[in-house]
């Protein structure tokens, strides 16, 4: 999960950023499964041609214009994370449960116009969050071929450095300080004797302990969402064409801690070491959704919708820190060391960059039964092959755009357009309501990654919900499940045989209770 490798030599002083995993971030913000209010999770998603709910903000604007009241609603949600990983022939379970304010809105609709063709306007502010990244898992197992160790030691015969220089990327603690930092990951290794050259000021390494089994355990803990607030402005044309628009403006906020431990069985040198990851990153965009609902009878509605673009400015930072349990370290002497440092912090990487998210476009089709229901369905085009990611971070132009064009590439080859598909409905007897849904969203991975082939990845969500509503309020709950399958890789070697993924079999449910008034 390493976001950067930071290496200072006496000659150069570089940063060698490691920028196809920002290909991966620009996925993990454009990922969207279910979102809205508890009626429109309930019907499986957002749907095109459905109006008069407030998830037509984001959804399709174009459905604001079917409100004849105003309506504040606002919609606290439940997220359940279930997570069962299979780690190096062994499996654990982890589950974590958040709140937090899925949708809130504030919806004014204008006063009737019976003598012209613009019947009514409508203008919305609204609250979504469109994306939780609220996760958290454990690996477990025994490694019989490698440790994590052994990736210092590749990586630092990679760079062909003596280790005089790397001696010199390290600053012991002054003061009432008690920990050292070093420029890198690897210089805090060879610091705490992790790396080993093989002679003095040599650019070869290697490692204590080796063909010792390793029991490894990586656990893994996330927070964070992206929220988007939108202006809506709609219309109604003869109460039979409907066209809106929303400009979005977006916030996104992660934050994900990692602890790589590991044991050596039968160790003589360490009886095991930590390595700790934590990253957050924060961003915020601007997007544009326009959308239309044709109603060529009183039965049928035809949506269409488009969403920009999202344009989003991050800035990251990302801190590791790596600790020993030593039992001695041998000298040439004979004799056995005890370092007084036993921690070592990696000065933090900070860094900014811009994401472009896909293009969406959406088409969908209801069939109203009169007063007794609907049924709808929605097709998603999502151009995830179009996103891009560039930086101006870099003083020098040349580096700016290798980022830009190795996350280009790196996109191109790893991500391709899908087209996912949505279907609900919704019974009515009098003042009660009750919705089904389920939604597919194929794979948008072109590779087989971790172990996993593209279709391993895709996902079916479940959902269903029940609500009143009568002409003062309503009340909405609904359920959403999302099941499907990842993988999560500590660290990789030359060899795939050497290291372990774990295969995560994720069961995600979102529990959404919505609440509104109409005035």
């Amino acid at each position: 999960m390493n976001k950067c490798i930071l290496l200072t030599t006496g000659l150069l002083m570089t940063a060698v950023v490691s920028y196809g995993q920002y290909a991966g971030d620009a996925f993990r913000y454009a990922d969207q499964t279910t979102n809205g209010t508890a009626r429109f999770q309930g019907l499986g998603g957002n749907h095109a041609a459905l109006g008069g709910d407030a998830s037509n903000a984001f959804g399709n604007p174009a459905g604001l214009g079917f409100y004849n009241r105003s309506e504040l609603s606002i919609t606290p949600s439940f997220r359940i994370t279930d997570v069962s990983a299979n780690f190096l022939g062994q499996t654990t379970s982890a589950n974590k449960t958040q709140g937090s304010i899925g949708q809130a809105s504030l919806i004014f609709a204008g006063n009737p116009r019976n003598s012209t063709r613009v019947r009514r306007t409508t203008f919305g502010i609204t609250y979504s969050q469109q994306a939780n990244f609220s996760n958290q898992f454990i690996l477990r197992g025994t490694n019989n071929r490698s440790s994590l160790a052994d990736s210092y030691v590749a990586n630092v015969n990679s760079f062909n450095v003596p280790s005089g220089q790397l001696d010199q990327d390290y600053t012991p603690p002054t003061g009432n300080q008690v920990v050292g930092t070093a420029g890198s990951l690897e210089a805090a290794a060879y610091q705490l004797f992790l790396v080993n050259p093989t002679q003095e000021n040599g650019t070869v390494y290697t490692r204590f302990d080796q063909g010792r089994p390793a029991a490894q355990q990586a656990s893994y803990q996330s927070t964070g969402a992206q929220s988007q607030w939108g202006l809506s402005y709609a219309g109604n044309l003869d109460d039979k064409l409907y066209i809106g628009g929303t400009l979005n403006f977006t916030r996104t906020r992660f934050d994900y801690t990692q602890i790589f431990s590991e044991t050596y069985l039968g160790g003589q040198v360490f009886r095991g070491f930590d390595e700790t990851s934590s990253y957050t990153v924060k961003g915020n965009g601007v997007g544009l959704t326009v959308g239309a609902i044709y109603k060529p009878d009183q039965n049928i509605q035809v949506g269409v919708t488009v969403t920009s673009p999202t344009f989003t400015s991050y800035q990251e930072t990302f801190n590791q820190s790596l600790a020993i349990d030593p039992i001695g370290i041998p000298r040439d002497d004979g004799s056995f060391l005890i370092p007084d440092s036993r921690q070592v912090d990696v000065d933090p990487n900070d860094f900014d960059f811009r994401i472009t998210s896909p293009l969406r476009a959406s088409g969908g089709l209801t069939y109203l039964f009169g007063s007794k229901g609907f049924l709808t369905g929605t097709v998603e085009y999502v151009g995830y092959s179009g996103m891009r990611v560039n930086t101006s971070y870099s003083q020098n132009a040349a580096d700016n755009q290798a980022f830009r064009d190795d996350n280009r590439n790196e996109i191109q080859e790893t991500y391709k357009n899908t087209v996912n598909v949505r279907v609900g409905g919704e019974f009515r007897v009098g003042l009660f309501r009750a919705r089904a849904g389920l939604a597919y969203l194929p794979s948008a991975y072109k590779q087989n990654l971790d172990g996993l082939t593209a279709a391993d990845r895709q996902r079916l969500v479940y959902s269903a919900g029940i609500g009143v509503r009568n002409t003062r309020f309503f009340a909405d709950v609904s359920g959403a499940v999302t099941s499907f399958t990842s993988a999560y890789t500590p660290y990789t070697l030359n060899d795939p045989r050497d290291y372990g993924s774990g295969l995560l079999s994720n069961n995600n449910t979102n529990v959404a209770l919505s609440f509104g008034v109409f005035f």
